[in-house]
């Protein structure tokens, strides 16, 4: 089914000019993802490039595709309103399946800098510039609503998160496309250059993708933003967001080996699992409990 899917995106890219965004998306049409079971309605994919061939360089990418129904597999979020855990301490912790690092934090005082709400609390409030202006991580959300998660744009207001609904609220950001309509995204180095990311979108069926890309190691360039945002498009989203990447870049599947860890997080500059970053919130897939 994915490779089909892949194929029928190969085909609708192949309209865009660029010859390297071709051979790109055929890449992932060619390539043999490792594809793991992980619980009803969640499936691993895996893969290393390793011959310079994804936009001409090495790159290492999991994800995870979980159907967005609210039933078997639900999303939650976990957060602290100033301590910081790691990824997985944070899934043990909330008896998740799987879990991803959230959004931007504090690292020397602890706390997300961005608003987030959780079970209807409010954790933490915007931090602004000295002007009063918005960080770019601030002008869009994620939100779950009955075990069913969604991505938001803001809306212009100053009080726009505080309005919606929704009982649990992540900010978080870029935001890269919405309704297969692509966001514009300055040249600030940030977009621009290759970083380890993580990413959340959504598909036409409703199925959601979270995904790392690894970074800052000879095995796994990373991804600038742009890159990221056709990747996620090759992949079927047709919305998607990034999360705080960089040394906080994570996946944490219960019950898998190396504690659970699916990437390969860089706080210890080392090739291996063991190098998380503590962050303030994550996101979480969890079995949905009997009421």
């Amino acid at each position: 089914m994915l490779k089909k899917l892949f194929c029928a995106l190969a085909l609708f890219t192949s309209g865009f000019s660029a010859f390297g965004q071709n051979a790109d998306s055929i890449t992932l049409v060619k390539a043999k993802w490792q594809r793991d079971k992980i619980a009803k309605q969640v499936i691993l994919f895996r893969h290393h490039f390793d011959q310079k061939n994804l936009f001409a360089a090495n790159e290492n990418i999991s994800f995870l595709e979980i159907q967005n129904t609210g039933r078997k597999a639900v999303f939650a979020m976990g957060a602290e309103e100033k301590e910081l855990i790691t990824t997985s301490n944070f899934g043990l912790r909330d008896t998740a399946i799987a879990a991803v690092n959230g959004n931007f934090f504090d690292v020397k005082n602890g706390g997300s800098v961005d608003f987030v709400r959780v079970n209807g609390k409010t954790i933490n409030n915007n931090r602004l510039d000295k002007n009063g202006n918005r960080a770019r991580h601030q002008e869009a959300a994620v939100v779950i609503e009955n075990g069913k998660i969604s991505i938001k744009k803001w809306d212009g207001t100053s009080d726009w998160e505080t309005k919606l609904s929704a009982q649990n609220v992540m900010l978080n950001g870029p935001l890269l496309t919405l309704n297969h309509v692509d966001e514009t995204l300055d040249t600030a180095g940030f977009n621009r250059l290759r970083h380890p990311r993580t990413c959340l979108g959504i598909k036409p069926n409703g199925r959601v993708i979270l995904l790392t890309v690894d970074g800052r190691n000879e095995k796994s360039a990373g991804m600038s933003l742009l890159e990221l945002t056709r990747l996620m498009r090759w992949l079927g989203c047709t919305s998607a967001i990034n999360f705080d990447g960089g040394g906080s870049t994570t996946l944490w599947v219960n019950g898998m080996p190396d504690s659970g860890v699916v990437n390969y997080p860089t706080d210890n500059k080392k090739w291996d699992h063991e190098g998380q970053r503590k962050v303030a919130n994550v996101i979480l897939v969890k079995k949905q409990t009997r009421r």
